[in-house]
């Protein structure tokens, strides 16, 4: 993380921060639009490792709102999965996922982001992250609510 937080630092990203090894990064960026960033985020790790890796970007007004609406109540919401999808999926596709249940599993699909809980753990919910992503043929990466909490504390200015 040490390494992607200054590569993005030369990339012209100033505040750079990163949380935990899995790829949340916290910057300012006098570039506008969440598909550009994306692509200049993508085509950067392209350019010094050589892998393509999916990339989201999320203002932290978009992460504030995502994290408040989740219709879930407290006791739920904090043992919650927030699902951030790259963009709102297509309505047939929304409608075929939505016909899919589970015992133990509880979600609801709202604009970008899936509430997933998972009643015994997300390592035994029949969902997971490939599903959704083929299912309704987006990107997508998970956060935990914990997770959530963290990436919004330091994304205060």
């Amino acid at each position: 993380m040490a390494v992607l937080r200054e590569l993005l630092t030369k990339s012209g990203f100033e505040n750079v921060k990163t949380y935990i090894q899995s790829g949340n990064v916290i910057f300012q960026s006098a570039t506008n639009g969440a598909k550009v960033l994306e692509n200049k985020i993508q085509n950067t790790i392209l350019d010094r490792f050589e892998f393509e890796v999916p990339v989201l970007v999320k203002t932290r007004e978009e992460l504030s709102t995502i994290f408040n609406n989740c219709p879930f109540a407290e006791n739920k919401k904090i043992e919650s999965y927030f699902i951030l999808l790259s963009e709102i999926p297509d309505k047939k596709r929304l409608q075929e996922v939505s016909q899919k249940r589970y015992p133990n599993d509880d979600y609801v699909i709202l604009n970008d982001c899936i509430y997933l809980h998972c009643e015994n753990g997300y390592g035994q919910s029949k969902f997971n992250l490939n599903v959704f992503e083929k299912k309704l043929n987006v990107n997508a990466t998970a956060r935990n609510y914990k997770t959530m909490v963290k990436l919004l504390s330091l994304s205060d200015i």
